[in-house]
């Protein structure tokens, strides 16, 4: 698989915001199932990282790890056995993860899930839905025979949102005008509009997935890095030093 530094598309302005001195900060969007393409994107941050004076060096997944794609059990199987050495790793909540949570702790809608690519992820885990399609609690029952304790951890664990510096991480977006600490989750895991579109600042520029575009999304109030790997994109990495910005791709 081929690998590449990809310039985005920036505003004129230089950007202002930064990280903390000595963290490098590298944030990868939304991965669901393709697992081949973030253990490539791993490997290209490592081969980034050597030589790199940085102290303090962070990974922060933006979500939505399963649905969709070729494997999800894979690649959270990956996140939690063999994460990058050396850095501190971030794993934030995606709509689509919520999905799955969920559905697995007895209180998701079966059919929306399906309707959002969730039958990928059952198949990942080995649920045959031809024999038991249509029945919920069977479908349940049977997922939760194969979903490790591990697994369940790792959903339960995701975080809502994470702060760098002049940045704040987040799966969707955040709802304009409202304070970062009174956001509401659901906003954070779902929201489009009006927070695309909006061009005021949010207090900190908002990095985040959700919304695919076929290049990241560089405004300067936030940065859009789903570049839909699992519609046959790249997958993104923005890498933050300082008040640079840059971007890894897979």
């Amino acid at each position: 698989m081929a690998l590449a530094p990809f310039a985005g598309r920036f505003s004129r302005d230089r950007p202002k915001a930064s990280v903390p001195d000595g963290t490098r900060v590298y944030a990868i969007g939304d991965s669901h199932g393709c697992v081949d393409q973030l253990a490539a994107l791993h490997q290209a941050i490592l081969a980034d990282c050597e030589g790199a004076d940085a102290e303090r060096r962070v990974v922060v997944y933006l979500g939505d790890y399963v649905d969709r794609g070729p494997d999800s059990r894979a690649l959270i199987d990956l996140l939690i056995e063999r994460p990058l050495a050396g850095f501190e790793s971030v794993h934030i909540m995606g709509n689509h993860d919520e999905f799955l949570a969920s559905f697995l702790n007895g209180q998701g809608d079966l059919g929306l899930w399906l309707y959002n690519g969730g039958d990928a992820t059952l198949r990942s885990y080995g649920v045959d839905l031809q024999t038991i399609y249509g029945n919920a609690s069977e479908i349940h029952a049977e997922l939760m025979t194969r979903v490790s304790d591990r697994h369940l951890d790792f959903l339960n664990g995701l975080r809502p949102s994470h702060v760098e510096g002049d940045y704040l991480f987040v799966h969707a977006g955040i709802r304009p005008g409202v304070p970062l600490e009174d956001q509401d989750p659901e906003d954070l895991r779902w929201i489009r509009e009006p927070f695309l579109s909006w061009r005021d600042s949010h207090g900190k520029v908002v990095v985040h997935g959700h919304t695919p575009t076929q290049e990241p999304e560089v405004r300067a109030n936030r940065i859009g890095i789903d570049t839909g790997a699992v519609y046959g994109g790249r997958l993104t990495a923005l890498v933050l030093e300082g008040s640079e910005r840059r971007f890894l791709q897979a």
